[in-house]
């Protein structure tokens, strides 16, 4: 079985649903239109492997499925814990100036001087809005995690992201 390359992690398996083997997700987003999407998820228990899901929905703040091959409440909290993959190629497309958390880790982020700040290591959200977690390049100090900037990614801070050019442009000085 060839495992595909651009699986991102988006949720784990928190055990039963019901009694007809549905199983329980936790998604790691606050939106789930890529495990609704999806046909194929990727489980990590026993061992990597693909499963077809059949159903999908949202309850609550979790994504209940029903997957091929899981028929009783056994067979679903066997599953729990696995974590959940699906392929990159296969969430659902965006609009405009919109973005995946996954697709903006790793761009370079420079000011509006054209100063590099640093790379986009990830993002959190605070509940009004995300951030971007920024990374600054410098010398690594024994016991010491790297230096981090944190860019509220609101229009009044970030200006452009140009994945092309593997970029994000910020109204955000050396000195912040």
């Amino acid at each position: 079985m060839e495992i595909p390359e651009d699986l991102v992690l988006v949720g784990h398996v928190s055990g039963a649903y019901g009694i007809a083997g549905w199983v329980r997700i936790k998604p790691y987003s606050s939106d789930a239109d890529a495990l609704l999407s999806a046909k194929t998820w990727w489980l990590d228990k026993p061992d990597l492997h693909d499963v077809e899901m059949m159903q999908a929905k949202i309850h609550g703040e979790d994504v209940v499925a029903q997957l091929m091959g899981v028929a009783d409440r056994n067979a679903a909290e066997a599953l729990k814990g696995a974590t959940v993959q699906i392929r990159r190629s296969h969430f659902p497309p965006l609009d405009d100036n919109e973005f995946y958390w996954i697709d903006l880790i790793g761009l370079a982020v420079e000011n509006l001087q054209g100063e590099p700040l640093g790379t986009v290591s990830d993002l959190m959200d605070n509940g009004a809005h995300p951030i971007l977690r920024v990374t600054v390049p410098g010398e690594a100090v024994a016991d010491k995690a790297p230096r981090e900037m944190l860019i509220p990614f609101v229009d009044q801070y970030v200006k452009t992201v140009d994945q092309a050019a593997k970029k994000v442009i910020v109204d955000w000085g050396l000195d912040y």
